[in-house]
């Protein structure tokens, strides 16, 4: 197959005349495209873009926008194979994940365009001569930054959100995996979204954010990524009043209690925690294992990530594809070495794997100290360190310890431990008895240095909107 050309798509046109980097096959090390960066220019004309079609978007019936967003995304579920295939070749996953993460963004766009129908406000009882209302209205020009492990999923959540809220918006989407946003981008322009409404662009990371978050045309700033550079631009956008959305990492626990089953537990936590190699940042990634179920447990889980196939993703029968980048596998290596050199005990895996592409197998550690890199870390990749506990509060203290609060698993049979476990998690994210993903009617976003603000369910358009307080007196 072939992968697309790549362009800037600004004021409802394509842009390809500029200097580019290289995007790379990370299964093959190829090139597989040169990407064109965006200056100070197109960034300007970008923001004039979006404010002009910010204007004709609000003004746009909510029918009439629904009708175009959900054309987009029909467009998008019947373009999944081929999209699917772009994303597997810039990102690495095995193409039927990639597959269901085109259709399942499609669902959330679908999800937001219906529920932004429902933004209702509220008359307030006042006095015989005053309406007293709450109306909400799009908060204006949006300024979105995505990551590369979701090529898909990232840009859709701050696209389907302010669009269906009624927002223009400038998304720079990773550049290390444009294609996939490009071909989104494409479904919007192709479903009729008026010109400016939608840009693309993409540029050296630190100087595109500075320059879209200091503009005073932009009136929000949405992120998902690191905790570093969510620290940088949430002070960024603070210096200038403005509200963010930030999703950031996480350090995942996985809390197995006594009563749980260890095999069930070890097997959905093992699928879950190599699904996109472990590039995710609601990734379970530390194991507290009661030490009763502790043998048990780490022979299954270990034996389900010698069941993991690595390879490229566009073979058949591949379950998980490469690392993203060269970065990522020299991450993995020193976590791995620095908890052996602290006493953990490699059962599986531990060393990259000989052949051209970033490939990283699943590893399984055991017995790893609490003050291991990788116990305090986020691995970002498919590295399972499991450890014991005999008593329930000590896991909980383990699990709450460090400054991350994104997503929290546990597993029991008893309904009591349940709800222990969900009132003394610190995460905004938390499943039980299993590992489950995100899902189009309920939020997701994170507490502590995990960030701020929901993406998904009514919150995920809510964030989109302000509030406005109208008190009407009445006269002749």
């Amino acid at each position: 197959m072939t992968y697309p050309d790549l362009s800037l798509y600004i004021d409802g046109e394509w842009i390809a005349d500029r200097a580019g980097v290289p995007v790379i096959n990370p299964a093959t090390e190829e090139i597989l495209a040169h990407l064109p960066l965006a200056g100070v220019e197109d960034l300007d004309r970008a923001i004039a873009a979006a404010v002009r079609g910010g204007k004709v978007w609000r003004d746009t019936p909510v029918a009439d926008r629904t009708r175009i967003l959900l054309k987009a995304a029909d467009l998008l579920a019947a373009r999944a194979d081929r999209v699917a295939e772009i994303m597997t070749l810039e990102q690495g996953k095995p193409r039927p994940e990639a597959r269901n993460e085109v259709l399942r963004v499609a669902g959330a766009l679908r999800w937001d365009a219906e529920d932004a129908r429902r933004a209702y406000g509220r008359i307030i009882p006042s006095a015989g001569d005053t309406v007293l209302s709450v109306r909400h209205e799009p908060v204006g020009p949006v300024a979105a930054f995505t990551p590369w492990n979701f090529p898909a999923g990232s840009p859709m959540r701050k696209m389907a959100g302010a669009l269906s809220a009624g927002c223009s918006i400038v998304i720079k989407a990773s550049e290390e995996t444009p294609g996939t946003a490009s071909e989104i981008v494409r479904c919007f322009a192709e479903a009729g979204l008026p010109a400016g409404t939608l840009n693309l662009v993409f540029g050296e990371p630190a100087e595109v954010s500075k320059h879209l978050i200091a503009s005073p045309d932009i009136r929000l700033v949405a992120f998902t990524g690191s905790i570093p550079v969510g620290k940088l631009l949430a002070a960024q956008a603070g210096a200038e009043m403005k509200p963010s959305l930030m999703e950031l990492g996480g350090h995942a626990p996985v809390i197995v209690a006594a009563d749980a089953d260890p095999v069930r537990a070890a097997r959905k936590a093992a699928f879950a925690k190599f699904v996109n190699a472990g590039q995710v940042c609601t990734s379970p990634s530390r194991f507290l294992v009661h030490e009763s179920l502790y043998d048990t447990f780490v022979a299954e889980f270990t034996a389900a990530a010698e069941r993991v196939v690595v390879g490229d993703g566009l073979h058949e029968g591949v379950t998980m594809g490469p690392l993203a980048n060269e970065r990522r596998l020299k991450a993995m290596e020193e976590l791995v070495a620095d908890a052996v050199s602290r006493g953990a005990v490699i059962r599986t895996g531990g060393e990259r794997l000989d052949r051209p592409g970033y490939f990283f197998p699943p590893t399984v550690l055991v017995d790893v100290p609490e003050d291991a890199r990788i116990m305090v870390e986020e691995p970002f990749g498919p590295i399972a360190p499991i450890v014991a506990f005999s008593d329930l509060d000590e896991a909980l203290r383990i699990a709450n310890s460090l400054p991350y609060g994104l997503a929290a698993y546990g597993f029991t049979r008893s309904s009591k431990t349940a709800e222990r476990l969900t009132t003394g998690f610190e995460a905004g994210i938390l499943s039980i008895n299993h590992c489950g993903g995100s899902v189009h009617e309920a939020p997701s976003g994170g507490v502590k240095q995990s960030g701020y603000g929901r993406e998904g369910g009514p919150e995920g358009v809510e964030a989109y909107l302000i509030t406005k307080r109208v008190s009407h007196l009445l006269v002749d």
